[in-house]
């Protein structure tokens, strides 16, 4: 039995990400953990009621928040199995670790740290970068029947083992995702419409463009034989941008990261522009062997 975990807040991004990931729950035949992360011990100790007071207190509130996601989850999956956890602490450290072990991490694409008035997406964009499992970042804006568009532009596909392992998870990922939502599967990859590359996303290796998707969309059938999968090269000036267009409609895009420590540097620029402005859910996706700090 596999185990999906969703960081819930109370807010209405984190309600809809409970909700995306109640449904993913029930089509992976797996448990659903609603985390919440109160960060009021940071700024008193004391979580007891008031005196006299029914239903009062930090901590009580807390509880009620987190009753409230489950509620939710509930609601959209009966026949999952929902547990709750209360965390205290900054969410993006405790949901990192809550995510050992984990098939997938949820979270509202505007972060939670709800009333601390955290960045908008810190949390999320950090958990991306540093989660032990695929990190699914929830809009509140979804396109019911979109197809599943994976990105394969910033991803270093050369001829060695470590290469092909990192477009296989990230296929793979896609692949599930694609089959259990019944979405046709759309491979990109984005080429320079100039010739130029940045040093740090050229593609490696001596295949094609055409021979590396053509041998990804063989993998991907194999895997999921009824399965719709079609291959497309853009061409654009900018990697990300290039994909967000292709991915406008998109019921949801899947993106691969470097995972290197520095939460910028660790998405990688494309992961990083896809989660700030892309029009769906975007899932990302570690390469195998990839360790946040490295």
């Amino acid at each position: 039995m596999g185990r999906i975990l969703v960081g819930f807040d109370g807010s209405p991004a984190s309600a809809t990400a409970v909700r995306w990931a109640a449904r993913q729950a029930l089509l992976r035949k797996a448990d659903l953990a609603v985390i919440h992360c109160s960060m009021w011990p940071a700024v008193t100790h004391d979580l007891a009621p008031v005196p006299g007071i029914a239903d009062s207190g930090l901590r009580h509130a807390a509880e009620a928040v987190l009753a409230e996601g489950a509620v939710i989850a509930r609601d959209e999956s009966p026949d999952v199995a929902v547990s709750t956890v209360l965390k205290y602490g900054w969410p993006a450290v405790l949901l990192r670790d809550a995510s050992a072990g984990a098939d997938m991490l949820v979270v509202g694409s505007r972060g939670i740290g709800g009333f601390m008035g955290l960045l908008v997406g810190s949390v999320s964009l950090e958990l991306a970068a540093t989660a032990d499992c695929p990190v699914a970042v929830i809009r509140e804006t979804e396109h019911p029947g979109g197809a599943v568009v994976v990105g394969i532009d910033a991803l270093r596909f050369g001829s060695a083992p470590a290469g092909k392992r990192q477009w296989e998870e990230v296929a793979r990922q896609a692949c599930v995702l694609a089959t259990l939502t019944e979405s046709p599967l759309q491979i990109v990859y984005v080429q320079p419409r100039h010739g130029v590359w940045h040093r740090s996303t050229a593609p490696t290796g001596p295949h094609r463009p055409e021979d590396l998707l053509e041998d990804i969309a063989r993998t991907v059938r194999r895997w999921s034989p009824a399965l719709e999968v079609s291959t497309r090269i853009l061409a654009g000036t900018s990697a990300a941008g290039t994909l967000l267009e292709a991915s406008r409609a998109a019921g949801t895009v899947v993106v691969g990261t470097h995972g290197h420590g520095v939460v910028r540097a660790s998405v990688g620029s494309t992961a990083h522009a896809v989660l700030h402005h892309a029009q769906c859910p975007v899932l990302v996706v570690r390469p195998a062997g990839a360790a946040a700090g490295d």
